[in-house]
């Protein structure tokens, strides 16, 4: 049996989608919102079945991990989350790189035109790194593939639109469960006639249009000379709109880093962490001193209290969003 194991955000669902374009094949998907991380957990692969992951950080996913692997399945991984030191074991192939510059999508998309020399979805790739906040590198990829301008711009608001609909306490806060969105976007080699063909497309930019605005009406939190703070109310569109909010506060201020909290019905909060673009070093650090993860340019706290708002406030306005080399 063959099982794909994703983030339900752009860049876990590009990535796959790329994989069983190139490789079609009956799988089961394990995926979801772009909090439901220990996903490896669920797969009930056993001795010779395949497991692909994707975008799913495997320093939280390690215990399911060396539990598959334990039981004979062979596991190929993709991913560029922080990770220690990966299991070394005949069944696992992975594929990490923690550069900057670089996401799950455009892993996917370097393996299989180095060894596959596959390079008719390409595209998707673009879509994913686009969703990704991945503007620079989404460019490069466009270049090589000779992307015209008005092409770019629609595979930029369709990568933001799928990572956008990935945000939210559950499926019910947004439009399409990220598995379904999946099996549509499968349907399509090229993600152009996805957007033009699919409805849902147009539904979900829509909706993140009116959450926006929403969003236009919330004042700072705090601000700062490195970054800014912003606390959401608990609504169903704050939920929705937190990552994709960031990522437009950080390319708006590039020089600035960003952290959007959304309160929860419990008291709690969660946040998308945004490192400066002009240095994008230290948001996983940061997030760590709060049970959070992520990558250094962006990452997440999934539950902090509300009595942490205070000190969180205090260590963001103190990061010196640089290297780790640089303050050595």
């Amino acid at each position: 049996m063959r099982f794909d194991v994703c983030n339900g955000d752009a860049d876990g669902l590009c990535a796959v989608v790329q994989w069983r374009l190139h490789e079609p094949a009956p799988a089961t998907l394990f995926t979801g919102l772009k909090r439901e991380i220990a996903l490896l957990k669920k797969v009930p692969a056993r001795a010779g079945d395949e497991v692909l992951v994707c975008d799913l950080s495997m320093e939280r996913n390690r215990p399911a991990l060396d539990a598959l692997l334990a039981r004979g399945a062979r596991v190929r991984y993709f991913d560029h989350h922080a990770v220690g030191e990966p299991p070394r074991h005949p069944g696992l192939e992975a594929h990490i790189d923690l550069a900057s510059g670089t996401c799950t999508s455009l892993l996917v998309d370097r393996y299989l035109v180095a060894q596959r020399g596959e390079a008719r979805f390409r595209k998707w790739a673009a879509v994913g790194a686009w969703g990704d906040n991945m503007d620079e590198a989404a460019e490069r990829l466009a270049d090589e593939i000779g992307l015209a301008r008005d092409a770019r711009e629609r595979l930029r608001a369709l990568g933001v639109a799928i990572n956008y609909n990935a945000y939210g306490d559950d499926e019910s806060d947004v439009e399409i469960a990220p598995a379904a969105l999946f099996a549509l976007m499968l349907r399509h080699a090229d993600p152009l006639e996805f957007a033009a063909r699919e409805p849902v497309a147009a539904r979900i930019a829509a909706r993140r249009g009116r959450d926006l605005e929403l969003a236009a009406q919330q004042p700072f939190f705090w601000e700062g000379p490195t970054g800014r703070i912003l606390v959401l109310p608990d609504e169903a569109w704050s939920r929705r709109v937190s990552g994709s909010l960031a990522n437009l506060l950080a390319g708006e201020a590039p020089g600035l880093a960003h952290a959007v909290f959304t309160r929860r019905a419990d008291g709690t909060l969660w946040a998308s962490i945004r490192a400066p673009l002009d240095s994008p070093h230290g948001a996983d650090a940061l997030c760590r001193r709060f049970g959070g993860a992520g990558r250094a340019r962006a990452a997440g706290i999934e539950r902090m209290s509300a009595g942490e708002l205070e000190r969180f406030v205090s260590e963001f306005g103190a990061m010196r969003w640089e290297p780790p080399e640089a303050g050595r």
